[in-house]
């Protein structure tokens, strides 16, 4: 069993410190929730996570496997495991699925080359395509289509989701994959999502709201204000917030730190 390990991160943006002392441990098989209001913290760390190069750890360490990641780029920190799932997917005319799936799938397989100079045999690849595409429940037209050109909102979502099916990653970090959806598509991508889930994938679920985890049972819900993780708990927790708000968190947060 695989482990991400974050122990003590501290994150700048430029001059500003935006990730305060955060430690936190995701196994395989695990899910985890970090919810919080805007400016808290949540998507600096995932961007700090993956090696962002304007996400400066300035303080601790990021483990996989007991092994340092920090001086890693981004992409040999996916070939240890590692994957981001983005708030925003960028359209990307020209380039149909496939081909990117089939660029990216070959990258994860060139050891320690950052170029790529070969890519894997099209025909089995496109056999494995087709398998994910069912896995997410998109026929193969899909894979022919320009990546994220013309998708909805909850197109993009799994589109996202599709990458990290191929990839095949120990554990992805998704960054508010429900955000801008209407709740018919939170529960397509929700259903998406619980059909990639089991032992060999450790998520960390970035949102605001209580309502895809309604959908993805979390093991652990953790709360992050002002830079810091200042609560966990479990899934009972995002209720607790549903009600209450974040001003009580704020509130307590700001008090401890006078």
């Amino acid at each position: 069993m695989s482990k991400l390990e974050l122990i003590n991160v501290g994150v700048t943006v430029g001059d500003k410190r935006v990730v305060q002392d955060v430690s936190l441990t995701i196994n395989q098989g695990e899910i985890h929730a970090i919810m919080g209001p805007n400016g808290s913290g949540k998507s600096s760390l995932a961007k700090a996570i993956m090696g962002h190069p304007s996400y400066k750890v300035v303080a601790g360490d990021i483990l996989v496997d007991g092994e340092s990641i920090l001086a890693k780029t981004p992409t040999e920190r996916a070939r240890k495991g590692l994957f981001l799932g983005f708030q925003y997917p960028v359209e990307v005319s020209g380039v149909p699925v496939l081909n990117f799936l089939r660029a990216s799938y070959s990258a994860m397989q060139q050891g320690g080359k950052e170029e790529v100079k070969t890519q894997v045999p099209l025909i089995p690849f496109k056999k494995m395509v087709a398998q994910k595409l069912q896995l997410i429940g998109w026929d193969e037209s899909y894979s022919t289509r320009y990546l994220n050109e013309g998708f909805s909102g909850g197109e993009k979502k799994k589109s996202e989701l599709l990458q990290l099916a191929v990839l095949g990653s120990k554990f992805a970090i998704l960054d508010e994959i429900d955000s801008g959806l209407d709740i018919d598509a939170v529960k397509l991508v929700a259903s998406t999502l619980n059909r990639l889930t089991g032992p060999n994938l450790g998520l960390l679920l970035i949102t605001h709201y209580r309502r895809i985890l309604q959908f993805v049972k979390p093991n652990w819900v953790h709360v992050m204000a002002s830079g810091r993780i200042v609560l966990s708990g479990g899934p009972e927790l995002a209720d607790t917030l549903e009600e209450k708000g974040y001003a009580w968190i704020e509130a307590d947060d700001s008090e401890s730190h006078e």
